[in-house]
């Protein structure tokens, strides 16, 4: 991996792309396609309006716009400039975008109706070969900021500097290997990590993206044929879709790596996906956008040690720790913590959240990301995750997972979707599920695959799951679902 100032900035890897592959397809969208050396040129363009309005080194840029080309060009820019790209995403509703732009107090803020004029100043500086001053820009330098959700009541932003977000990005490419050859069909937003990382993983294997956030979901398959999909990231309700579909049709595009995050996929899923597309392999990760991925199942490793999310990052470690911060011996269940160059240093003005999460690690000089989420490691380094601080519970003197209960459910045939509802003051553990079958039926086959203390008290059946705009579990929308159902 380069560690050199220029292979550290965020557009490091575009610029190499060019000096390589200046011709190859970089990025396409519904509306078409640009080669490596047309985004590296709208890019260009880009820095220059953003100079001409004013925006400077460490400016905020603000962008609240669907994924397509011009974002990429966007984001691209911005970083050239030497400001600070901040993705939101379309869906976020006006209490929290504005709780995200007081925080982040940018220079400039582009929705869609801000975007269209600054497109067509990109537009003619890009046709008359416009060029800002060169800016100064510094690996240490912020890159980006991404607004999540959590356990605030607003959303907090993780600084990414261009050295951690390019260490990141390289450390994913050495043991995913995107190629040449590949072409990334990416259905999530810029505005998650998830999407963003595509951007630059795609970059550096030379592979064509396409952005395919604003796809139909009925023509999904469809296009994954169009445009020949190698490479699919997906979570756990994408990849049901993609395995439904692919049950009813016959031609499937030519997959050779499914790459999961968000939560585990249920093993029916991850049987069906096999049988769907011969010969592809479903890569388990796990991670945070706090230090962006944290482990990797060795894409050759991916039908072994079931339920294991991988190893560590190049160059980086894990370590599972008791509550008096302890190292713990491999078998043991403890908080999983994270040590490298790819732990970000923490969240934008917020002092308070960022000692908790982000310690220092003395024996790197470097900083610990305490992730609040709960795993174990094997005598090989090999992650087990066992849940999220919120999904690990007591019921009945066991300690248990919503984990764990949502893969049993997952294991019913007929069921689409599945989320547990911890116990509450009001309310026992219960199980909200996407299916046509009735609850009985649902909490007969649970009693079947999970311990008695295990098994769910109540099931609601909905017809359509809530998730949250990044396809992952809206476990605020499934308790309020099971307390009306109990109403």
């Amino acid at each position: 991996m380069n560690d050199s100032p220029g292979g550290s900035l965020v557009f490091s890897p575009l610029d190499e792309a060019v000096a390589d592959a200046a011709g190859a397809t970089a990025v396409r969208d519904r509306e078409g396609g640009w080669t490596y050396t047309e985004v590296a040129e709208w890019s260009r363009a880009v820095e220059a309006v953003l100079a001409r309005r004013g925006v400077g080194h460490g400016d905020r840029v603000v962008v609240q716009l669907p994924t397509n080309r011009e974002l990429v060009a966007l984001f691209y820019g911005t970083t050239r400039r030497g400001a600070v790209f901040v993705p939101i995403n379309p869906a976020m509703k006006k209490f929290h975008f504005d709780s995200v732009v007081a925080n982040a107090e940018p220079r400039l803020v582009l929705t869609p109706a801000e975007f269209g004029p600054l497109w067509n100043e990109v537009d003619a500086a890009f046709r008359a070969g416009e060029r800002a001053e060169p800016t100064e820009v510094a690996p240490d330098d912020v890159a980006v900021l991404i607004y999540t959700s959590g356990s605030t009541a607003a959303p907090k932003g993780v600084i990414g500097p261009h050295r951690q977000v390019t260490f990141a990005a390289r450390a994913i490419q050495a043991v995913l290997g995107y190629r040449a050859d590949d072409v990334v069909f990416c259905r999530f937003p810029m505005s998650w990590d998830y999407g963003l990382y595509k951007v630059l993983l795609a970059t550096l294997g030379r592979s064509e993206i396409v952005l395919a956030d604003a796809e139909s979901d009925l023509r999904l398959l469809q296009r994954m044929r169009e445009v020949g999909a190698t490479v699919v990231p997906i979570v756990p309700s994408l990849a049901t879709m993609i395995a439904t579909l692919a049950e009813r049709e016959t031609a499937t595009a030519p997959v050779r790596l499914f790459t999961n995050t968000g939560a585990a996929l249920p093993d029916a899923t991850i049987t069906k996906l096999r049988n769907a597309f011969p010969g592809a392999r479903v890569v388990r990760q796990f991670g945070q956008t706090e230090c962006k991925r944290i482990t990797i199942m060795p894409p050759e490793e991916d039908t072994e040690r079931p339920g294991a999310s991988g190893l560590p990052l190049p160059g980086t470690s894990v370590h599972i720790l008791a509550a008096d911060g302890t190292e713990l011996p491999a078998g043991d269940i403890g908080e999983i913590v994270a040590a490298g160059p790819h732990v970000m240093p923490g969240y934008w003005r917020a002092p308070e959240l960022t000692a908790s999460a982000f310690r220092p690690d003395e024996a790197t000089g470097g900083l610990r990301l305490h992730t609040g989420d709960y795993g174990r490691l094997d005598a090989d380094g090999y992650l087990y995750f066992e849940g999220r601080r919120d999904d690990m519970f007591k019921r009945k003197g066991i300690r248990m997972s919503t984990l764990e209960i949502e893969a049993a459910a997952m294991d019913i045939p007929g069921v689409r979707a599945a989320g547990a509802i911890p116990p509450s003051e009001t309310r026992d553990l219960a199980i909200c599920v996407e299916s046509d079958l009735p609850p009985t039926t649902v909490l007969r086959e649970l009693a079947q695959r999970l311990e008695p203390q295990k098994v769910p008290s109540l099931c609601h059946v909905v017809d359509e799951f809530p998730l949250t705009a990044h396809g992952k579990n809206a476990t605020k929308e499934l308790a309020l679902l099971v307390e009306g159902a109990q109403a």
